[in-house]
């Protein structure tokens, strides 16, 4: 019965993702069968934890967060939750042996969302990035390169910048909601009356040079995450060339996206680069 229980456990956590995140959940869907139910398990304990810091107004957030942080280690130490999505991350957790120092990371990164509003300096926005973006691609790193900690430790870099890169791009996308409904500004000296083209741009070019140094690694990724990879890649890239286009004025009055046809374009696109090997 408990592998019963396990199997609806990582059943919920895909009916999550695929909920909250249509495009991510198609990148998954060219992965192997059975990395699938893990990547689907730490989508579902990340986004938990990001919706109790981010959606639960009226809540007190403070204490959520904690607790779903203690049950998350009641889980670890019991080896099962009765919390579905608990329960099938730390079953992944014990499977790919992810290190507790990329889920305190995670943690301590979505904790700051409860009190922190401005980043004065890099180093503090460097940190909340890693912990609320870099570790998330390393912990999909783990399920990977499958024990391989050659392959791990040779990949982390470039995973890093791939993560770091789509935190920036969700930045820039989610800027006016960001300010006038969470009141937070995760760019150094952000000031939303002065936002201009000549600062956006700037993040942009930082926002490439993550993307340019990202591609090396992942063209060294195993044929079917490479695939998952570089859809979740050419979707976020094409992303930041509409915001490129777009008027820093317009950039902090609507949120820019990618339409569903282009994303059909870019999903036939990044199959046919990969069965030709071009990637």
């Amino acid at each position: 019965m408990v592998d019963f229980y396990n199997k609806i456990s990582f059943q919920i956590s895909k009916f999550i993702t695929r909920s909250y995140s249509t495009s991510f959940s198609i990148a998954v869907s060219f992965l192997e069968k059975d990395k699938k139910p893990a990547i689907y398990a730490i989508y579902g304990f990340v986004r938990f934890a990001d919706e109790i810091v981010d959606s639960f107004e009226g809540y007190d957030k403070k204490k959520l967060i904690e607790k779903f942080e203690s049950d998350f280690y009641d889980a670890i130490n019991d080896g099962i939750s009765l919390n579905p999505i608990l329960n099938s991350f730390q079953n992944v957790v014990r499977q790919y042996q992810i290190p507790d120092d990329l889920i305190q990371a995670f943690l301590k990164s979505m904790k700051f969302d409860l009190y922190k509003n401005d980043y004065t300096t890099k180093e503090e926005i460097n940190e909340y990035i890693y912990g609320s973006a870099d570790v998330v691609g390393l912990m999909c790193l783990k399920v990977f390169v499958n024990g391989d900690e050659k392959a791990y430790n040779e990949l982390k870099p470039p995973a890093m910048k791939l993560g770091s890169a789509f935190q920036k791009v969700n930045f820039l996308r989610d800027i006016k909601s960001d300010v006038e409904n969470l009141d937070r500004r995760y760019f150094v000296d952000l000031n939303i009356d002065t936002f201009d083209d000549n600062f956006k741009n700037q993040l942009i070019k930082e926002i490439e040079e993550d993307f340019t140094e990202s591609f090396i690694g992942l063209k060294k990724l195993p044929k079917h995450p490479k695939l998952a990879v570089y859809i979740a890649y050419t979707y976020y890239l094409n992303l930041l060339k509409k915001i490129r286009k777009t008027p820093a004025e317009k950039l902090i009055k609507t949120r820019i996206r990618v339409s569903d046809f282009m994303k059909g374009i870019l999903l036939i696109k990044a199959y046919l680069m990969s069965k030709l090997n071009l990637i």
